[in-house]
């Protein structure tokens, strides 16, 4: 039996009798109705999965990828961030071509901020610190695909002084004039975990865009003083 048909088969078994009605509901409403819930709290379902990894062999880079795509076909979105979980599992796994392999069909797929950003901390954030992907993420960062764009932006998230700011402030600046809310919101987180340790910089890109959407200049400035 596959690495992804064992995953599989388990979590359909064990992850529904986990969940509860009320949770579900208000998980849903939470989401804007994006998608129908089983109910299963994060700790909870995170646990689960990381009880059946142990019972797993060690799965192949696409294995990795095919079994997180084969939950992202499932109804309840609690079998998409169980995808999340797996990959943040094995993510020593993931090889060279995992992030244009499956994690780009992740990130277009059943799109939300949910996943995007989920999707952004257990693989491309780590990834394209192993296997260096600026060709990716200047594709991904020219996208149409809003989605894209927004991994793209804050692909460098945590990474303090090993930051490439002037690519990261090109990336801001390409969307500079998009107001749409994950796309602002993505460059003020940008640009606050820049600010950090680069005030300066954040304040002088602020300065030259004084038309950047509020919601980028507020997120940005949340720590200034």
């Amino acid at each position: 039996m596959s690495f992804k048909s064992q995953f599989l088969g388990a979590i359909q078994i064990e992850l529904p009798p986990l969940g509860n009605k009320r949770d579900a509901l208000g998980a849903q409403s939470y989401m804007k109705d994006i998608s129908q819930f089983l109910g299963v709290r994060t700790p909870i379902r995170r646990a689960l999965v990381k009880k059946l990894a142990k019972d797993l062999p060690t799965p192949t880079s696409n294995e990795l990828g095919q079994t997180a795509r084969a939950l992202w076909r499932l109804d309840r979105r609690e079998y998409q961030y169980a995808g999340c979980d797996l990959i943040a599992v094995f993510k020593e796994c993931a090889d060279k071509n995992f992030l244009k392999d499956h994690v780009e069909y992740l990130i277009t797929h059943k799109s939300w901020w949910d996943t995007v950003d989920s999707l952004g901390t257990v693989a491309v954030s780590p990834l394209t610190v192993r296997f260096p992907s600026l060709g990716l993420m200047n594709k991904w960062n020219k996208s149409n695909d809003m989605w894209l764009n927004r991994a793209a932006i804050q692909h460098q998230r945590g990474r303090k002084y090993d930051t490439d700011v002037e690519l990261l402030l090109r990336y801001c600046h390409d969307h500079s004039d998009d107001e749409r809310f994950f796309i602002a919101k993505a460059i003020g987180w940008a640009l606050r975990d820049l600010a950090y340790f680069d005030r300066l910089s954040v304040t002088k890109f602020l300065e030259e865009h004084p038309d950047l959407d509020n919601v980028a200049v507020r997120e940005a400035l949340k720590h200034a003083n």
